[in-house]
């Protein structure tokens, strides 16, 4: 599996840097695209980066909040500049919370989810909202709704979900991630991590029947952790005995500080491509 990343809060080189994250995976002849960003920032890091767009297989969201979707408006009219039809553009795969709204507090405040809705990703792309698991190639895998394990990860909501025109408390649902199997071993691609960076570990290790995880990559949601989280968290991550770690969006120089205590540290930015065997 090939790895670029095309966006992330840091950048390197002439790339460029925005609140958000989009990677570019390559897994068997599959073309897939992880997350959007924010803006039309990961369609001109892919130019520079010499990633073609149009040949995209799927694009996989792993939740639908502003900076990982909003990005998706650009692509949809990425195609249509190119009249690209939709038989010929990527399928999205979702959970199929993701594409409702989301406010911080009401429908008067800051809407921080997709402003593109269910119907017009339909009208654009194939699509499969699921929240099951669903293997992408046989060694990648969509781990769907994330089993909540562990207490001390996503304890309070964050902002409030409209279904059906009833608001509640969003738990972000949602929040899922993408697990690559080689031979025993599993690496781990995450969004945001809202449903717990521990939780969607084991979450991976129940779906794939695998123990061995040598590599997370993405955002751990450890901006400003409560100490009972950040002190478990650290504890879970060292017993994975990892071959390295790539903590990066969503996650605070003082959380990577100390993960960096329990496991190797890699750095993310946009422009990095990481490959494994």
């Amino acid at each position: 599996m090939k790895l670029s990343v095309l966006v992330d809060n840091n950048a390197m080189n002439i790339m460029y840097a925005e609140w958000g994250l989009s990677y570019y995976i390559e897994e068997s002849d599959k073309k897939i695209l992880f997350d959007l960003g924010s803006s039309n920032l990961f369609i001109e890091n892919a130019e520079k980066m010499k990633i073609n767009l149009e040949d995209l297989d799927y694009v996989v969201i792993s939740h639908g909040h502003w900076d990982h979707v909003w990005g998706l408006q650009y692509l949809i009219r990425y195609y249509r500049d190119k009249s690209i039809p939709k038989s010929k553009r990527p399928t999205i795969i979702a959970h199929p919370l993701a594409f409702i709204p989301k406010y911080a507090e009401d429908k008067e405040s800051f809407e921080h989810g997709s402003i593109i809705y269910k119907d017009e990703v339909m009208k654009n792309f194939n699509t499969i909202f699921t929240d099951e698991p669903y293997y992408i190639t046989e060694n990648l895998v969509f781990l769907g709704e994330i089993t909540r394990k562990f207490g001390y990860e996503n304890k309070e909501p964050l902002g409030k979900i409209y279904i059906d025109n009833q608001c509640k408390d969003d738990y972000i649902y949602d929040d899922t991630a993408l697990a690559y199997i080689n031979e025993e071993i599993l690496t781990i691609i995450t969004g945001c991590s809202h449903s717990g960076i521990c939780n969607i570990c084991e979450h991976a290790k129940a779906v794939t029947s695998k123990e061995k995880i040598q590599d997370i990559i993405g955002g751990f949601h450890l901006i400003d952790p409560e100490k009972e989280q950040m002190e478990k968290t650290l504890e879970y991550i060292r017993s994975l005995n990892t071959t390295c770690i790539h903590p990066c969006h969503c996650t605070s120089l003082n959380s990577k500080i100390e993960l960096s205590k329990v496991s190797k540290i890699e750095n993310v930015a946009t422009g990095i491509v990481l490959k494994y065997k």
